[in-house]
């Protein structure tokens, strides 16, 4: 489905286990018309689950954008970006951390991980709304994603 300004929207999958964080980031995406599809999964066995289309998730549509936490139940988000980035169908998909931690030692694994961004959770909505947007923006309007496996 191609919206009017001839761009179709993606699927981002937001990776989350803040009620909260969750809410904030759905109401990003209707607060400013972000087109975009947002599925939601709150932790890193249900991610790793819901990306290799396992149980439940059988029919996901695998997305063309992580948003993916660090701090989350079961499977750590630095597990789940190893598990994503060392799959050859998955690697492709770029992640962006979205995380609170302001931690080098975070970052720097993250990176060293491959992660493709990371950005720390502003705590103000205004500026949270604000960050999803740029997030929007750059990967729908300004990257190139590759074409969905």
């Amino acid at each position: 489905m191609t919206e009017p300004d001839g761009k179709s929207p993606i699927e981002v999958l937001l990776v989350e286990d803040d009620p909260g964080d969750v809410l904030m980031t759905q109401e990003a995406f209707e607060e400013h018309k972000v087109r975009n599809r947002l599925n939601v999964v709150s932790d890193g066995a249900e991610a790793l689950a819901y990306l290799r289309r396992e149980g439940k998730y059988a029919d996901a549509v695998l997305p063309d954008l992580i948003l993916l936490d660090l701090n989350l139940p079961r499977r750590d988000g630095r597990e789940v970006l190893e598990e994503i980035k060392k799959d050859d169908e998955l690697g492709r998909i770029p992640v962006v951390v979205l995380t609170t931690s302001q931690a080098d030692e975070d970052i720097l694994r993250s990176y060293q991980l491959h992660a493709n961004a990371y950005v720390t959770k502003p705590v103000d909505f205004e500026r949270f709304i604000a960050v999803i947007r740029q997030i929007d923006e750059f990967f729908v309007s300004v990257v190139k994603l590759p074409p969905r496996g």
